[in-house]
């Protein structure tokens, strides 16, 4: 049951601190929204950290999974009106607010779940799932938060989350690795011929950059069809995912001009040039777009 020192103004607060301490990149690209959208955003946020950390204890997988099943018991009771957590509080009121379906924030927990039993994904098809579950969805519970009117919307919204989760497996390879996680597909593995042993080898060779390159190229092309979101969404809405796209394209801008370099340096934008992004972004957001909303 909800503790009767909780208000819901705490709640927000306390959601609002927790993005601004762990959001990074999506922390810049909230603060495009207005208050009620952006605290919304925030409570949104909070949950799918918390579930991250849940399984960031150095503990068992089964204490792990359990702490998941647990999660998946308060979200339950959160959409039943038993909020007992300060995130939970908040995202009650989200919910409620914005028509959020729960199996959204369900498909958030199936994600990291994911992650504690499988580290390989034989093929692409494996892959998307993964990618929807831990991004995709995330931009569907958002899209409820921005606001739409046409279901054309949320395949966009859809297709960004892919460009943004393919642009962090391309990223992160080398750091995955280390964590006994493979996320390219076994199968372009072996079309290119590069091998895991090479990967852990830091082989940069020849099948190592055309399988990156064949992997930037996916992702650019879903980045192409998420930006097509935009037209969709009200002028004070379309920032927030218009620079969060911005920011993750930079990124892949920068592993493709370092001849994909990311064996041995992990590739990032400095906080001036994410400000900067941000506010070049949120300026040309603001510019007519042919806008589906009536």
């Amino acid at each position: 049951m909800q503790s009767p020192t909780m208000d819901l103004e705490s709640a927000y607060e306390a959601c609002r601190t927790i993005t601004r301490r762990e959001a990074k990149n999506f922390y810049y690209a909230f603060l495009t929204l207005p208050a009620a959208k952006r605290r919304a955003i925030y409570a949104a946020y909070a949950f799918c950290r918390h579930c991250d950390d849940s399984v960031d204890e150095e503990t068992t997988t089964d204490a792990k999974l359990k702490a998941l099943a647990d999660l998946q018991s308060d979200l339950d009771d959160t959409y039943s009106g038993n909020a007992a957590t300060a995130v939970s509080l908040a995202l009650a009121d989200v919910a409620r607010q914005y028509d959020i379906p729960k199996e959204y924030f369900r498909e958030v927990i199936l994600g990291v779940e994911s992650d504690l039993v499988k580290n390989r994904f034989q093929d692409f098809d494996e892959l998307r799932e993964y990618c929807y579950r831990v991004a995709s969805v995330v931009g569907l519970i958002c899209l409820q938060i921005f606001g739409y009117e046409d279901d054309d919307a949320k395949g966009y919204a859809v297709d960004l989350g892919l460009a943004m989760q393919l642009t962090n497996i391309i990223r992160d390879v080398r750091e995955d690795l280390d964590m006994g996680r493979v996320y390219l597909p076994q199968d372009e593995l072996a079309r290119f011929g590069y091998s895991e042993e090479d990967l852990r080898n830091g082989v940069r060779n020849q099948a190592f950059q055309d399988l990156m390159t064949f992997q930037s190229q996916r992702a650019r092309d879903y980045f192409q069809r998420g930006f097509k979101l935009l037209p969709y969404l009200s002028r004070r809405s379309r920032a927030c995912p218009a620079v969060l796209g911005a920011l993750y394209s930079k990124v892949l801008d920068r592993i493709e001009a370092s001849d994909y370099d990311v064996l041995e340096t992990r590739v990032s934008l400095s906080k001036l040039e994410k400000v900067r992004i941000t506010a070049q972004t949120w300026l040309g957001s603001m510019l007519p777009l042919t806008s589906r909303l009536r």
